[in-house]
């Protein structure tokens, strides 16, 4: 028997343990967690009002029901079994932790009240344990978003929304009331590039034009007459299709609407300005383009706003005593390679860009390396697997959530959910584990 530990249960981990559990003979493919539920970043990451997005977990369902597939929830890999005890067990492990610290803005003012990380922000409003008591203050006329990403979009659409409109989605019941009740009249997303660098795809940009109580706005001097040369054909088309929809923004009437997003760009922040502790402004500094990169004018402004969401970037947490590479927030890899038997996948692999699909590819290449090292290099068919493991546990009165449990904490989410909501999630460790006790 082959054992495989996966340590992750996102997509790219079920990725890999769909294609080991299928292909390699005699193979036992061991899912850890150190949530008691599955599906990582299609749980907790996904936007709750994009339903269709999170379905994947269909697939990954199949997956998990497999006699050989087992998931091991409520586990933490470094704390509860070290590193090196997971070597000792399994032949093949992959590391697909993904990206969930966010990056640090630099600037002064980073830890005033009012100052946010995309990751702990949206972590708190899908109902993810580390952020359950974030309690983000949204008492607030304006709130500046920065980065130009699909997370930063997301991030404004579940400000400006209704409660009318996230009416079928997942998002928690108190996210769901302090997004609701707040004030907020303007809404600022910021990229530090052009229009024409944004990462944001038209799919997600589109959908502010159907809102119901919020106007996007454009600067039409902000937009350009034509692409640079040079532009690959595919990325051109995508682009082009991005400033159509910035353009018929920027023909938008400001009073048309009681919530304003306000789509900035060439803008860099300096300064989170604060009274008593808390937000009261944000100092930027205009940029200028060239040759795609942004360079500073020295031409400064300040937006009033009392919250600030900084969306630039995640990096991955070093387990205790496996290679990382700190500089880059991410596992050391060599092409997915991080030691003999080791692998790992994904945004922790590579950093964080590419939505599901992207990470879909990554899985494949990944595992079919696996594979071909197994075929070049037969394991001795020594290591225990699960079963040391299990022993460990055991011994640490350490709780496994085994899948079938999984699926009794998501039975009751689903029965608790009230007003067509799919779901209500429970975001404590400890109400789970009481349901499954």
């Amino acid at each position: 028997m082959i054992n495989v530990a996966i340590v992750g249960s996102g997509p790219s981990g079920c990725y890999i343990a769909d294609m080991l559990s299928k292909k390699l003979d005699g193979a036992q493919v061991d899912i850890y967690d150190r949530l008691p539920t599955p599906f990582g970043l299609v749980r907790a990451g996904v936007a709750p009002d994009h339903q269709g997005t999170k379905n994947i977990i269909r697939q990954f369902e199949r997956t998990f029901s497999r006699d050989n597939v087992r998931f091991m929830g409520n586990i933490n890999i470094g704390s509860d079994i070290s590193y090196q005890e997971l070597k000792d067990s399994y032949d093949v492990i992959a590391i697909t932790i993904g990206a969930l610290n966010d990056r640090n803005l630099g600037i002064t003012g980073e830890d005033l009240s009012g100052v946010y990380g995309s990751g702990e922000f949206v972590a708190w409003y899908n109902g993810h344990p580390d952020q359950a008591d974030l309690n983000p203050d949204l008492n607030c006329n304006g709130i500046a978003i920065i980065g130009n990403g699909n997370v930063a979009l997301d991030i404004s659409r579940l400000l400006a929304k209704t409660a009318a409109e996230m009416g079928s989605s997942d998002i928690t019941a108190e996210a769901a009331s302090a997004i609701d009740s707040s004030p907020v009249t303007d809404i600022y997303l910021i990229g530090r590039r052009g229009p024409v660098e944004a990462s944001f795809t038209n799919a997600e940009l589109s959908e502010f034009a159907e809102l119901d109580r919020c106007i996007a706005l454009v600067d039409p001097a902000q937009m350009p007459a034509s692409l640079p040369e040079g532009i690959d054909p595919k990325e051109a088309k995508a682009i082009e299709k991005n400033l159509d929809t910035l353009r018929a923004y920027a023909a938008n009437n400001a009073d048309s609407k009681p919530v304003r997003l306000h789509l900035m760009f060439c803008a860099s922040p300096l300064e989170i300005c604060g009274s008593d502790g808390k937000v009261s402004s944000l100092k930027l500094e205009k940029n200028t383009i060239i040759d795609g990169r942004a360079k500073a004018t020295g031409e400064t402004f300040e937006l009033p706003v009392q919250s600030v969401i900084s969306a630039i970037g995640y990096r991955s947490e070093a387990i205790g005593g496996m290679p990382f590479d700190s500089d880059r927030g991410i596992v050391s890899n060599n092409e997915g390679l991080v030691e003999t038997g080791v692998y790992t996948a994904g945004w922790c692999k590579r950093g964080p860009q590419g939505v599901i699909p992207a990470n879909r590819s990554d899985s494949m290449t990944v595992a079919k390396q696996i594979m071909a090292d197994l075929e070049a290099t037969p394991p001795a068919g020594n290591k225990p697997g699960s079963a040391a493991i299990d022993e460990l546990l055991q011994a640490r009165s350490v709780k496994t959530v085994s899948f079938q449990q999984w699926q009794t904490i998501n039975e009751a989410e689903i029965s608790r959910a009230v007003d067509g909501k799919p779901r209500e999630k429970f975001n404590r460790i400890s109400e789970m584990l009481e349901l499954i006790d």
